[in-house]
């Protein structure tokens, strides 16, 4: 399975498919949730797509070792989700993609240049987009390579 490449430059997080392994780890991990952020930018490949933006629905799943915060009560030790959610919107919402799994690996690399965020799982869907469904979307899940 083909996975999108990370972006370039020094703070770009290097972000690989998930093996067996990294699963089990995933388990020993907390998650922080986003759920159902409705935001419209442009996407698809038709010319209507092109010209007008569309409803999207963002859902996050973050994965991190939140224990330290757990015990602190400190926001500079745990994952600011709204800082997250702040640049996810930012970056959405004057977006030109084709593909929704574009955006969602756009996404995905957002989340991921957070340190204490070692996976990132992410749903993008399109309600609306195909008749007699109530919507469309593509799921990734992506992680922090070691190194």
């Amino acid at each position: 399975m083909e996975h999108e490449k990370p972006a370039a430059g020094p703070n770009a997080p290097s972000i690989g498919p998930l093996d067996e392994a990294s699963l089990r780890g995933l388990v020993r991990l907390d998650r922080l949730v986003i759920r159902d952020l409705l935001l419209r930018c442009i996407v698809g490949i038709n010319p209507e797509e092109r010209t007008h933006k569309q409803d999207v629905v963002i859902n996050l799943a973050l994965y991190a070792d939140l224990s330290r915060s757990a015990q602190s009560d400190a926001i500079e030790d745990t994952v600011n989700y709204k800082t997250i959610k702040n640049e996810v919107v930012a970056m959405v919402e004057s977006s030109s993609y084709f593909l929704v799994e574009r955006l969602a690996a756009r996404i995905a690399e957002i989340c991921l240049s957070v340190p204490l965020v070692e996976a990132a799982w992410v749903r993008v869907e399109k309600p609306g987009a195909l008749r007699f469904a109530r919507s469309v979307g593509v799921e990734l899940l992506r992680r922090r390579r070691a190194g």
